[in-house]
């Protein structure tokens, strides 16, 4: 299943984009604030800006709006991670940008990842797996960073593995947020959390110092 067999009798696709996306942001607000169960389609409606009668011009169900609100935070995930990634020019240094881009983009996301995660069962098993899907492919682009940035020092086991860790780590800063900011600034997390995974591959600062001269050089 993609956003596109959501059933809409509009046939404009930008206007259909356009009311979808204004659903999401109004779904998101609402989502935060009382959960999916109990927030009504009559809600999202008029926290979009229109009528109820026009949402169900665009979607069928309120399991379809849970659908495009999950398939808008993979897609900015996705999007975010595509524009850090560095496979021309791979080195450590890139790889360490990319780690501290994903993890800024979960604290920025932090409550939109928390609803995903809690209203992700509420899904039937297709739109599910579909959404799923998209996590693995998420996981495989920093998978695909790690084998193309450290060639010589990770097998392929290890990567995914590795790629693993790092995509919890990120969402861990969400999902742990009320204890691990009474002890950490978002920094001072990154810094750590890429110290184990450079020692994880056996590398230390000074030789990613090297890595990122060897980088600018």
């Amino acid at each position: 299943m993609s956003e596109d067999q959501i059933l809409s009798s509009i046939k404009d696709r930008e206007l259909v984009e356009k009311r979808r996306n204004q659903m999401i942001q109004g779904a998101i607000t609402l989502f935060k604030e009382k959960g999916y169960h109990r927030t009504t389609t009559r809600e999202i409606a008029k926290e979009s800006g229109f009528s109820i009668g026009t949402l169900y011009e665009y979607i069928r169900t309120k399991e379809d709006v849970l659908f495009l609100v999950c398939d808008s935070i993979y897609e900015e995930v996705r999007k975010r991670l595509g524009s850090a990634i560095n496979l021309e020019k791979p080195s450590v240094n890139n790889l360490v940008s990319l780690i501290k881009s994903y993890f800024h983009l979960m604290d920025e996301m932090q409550e939109e990842i928390l609803i995903m995660y809690q209203e992700v069962k509420s899904l039937k098993k297709e739109t599910k797996d579909y959404v799923m899907e998209k996590e693995r492919d998420m996981v495989k682009m920093l998978e695909r960073a790690i084998n193309t940035s450290l060639p010589d020092r990770i097998n392929s086991q290890d990567a995914v593995l590795l790629a693993n860790n790092i995509f919890v780590q990120g969402q861990m800063w969400g999902f742990r947020r009320w204890i691990l900011q009474k002890e950490f600034t978002l920094e001072e997390y990154m810094d750590s959390q890429i110290e184990f995974i450079l020692k994880a591959v056996g590398l230390n600062e000074s030789e990613n110092m090297t890595e990122t001269n060897k980088g600018g050089a």
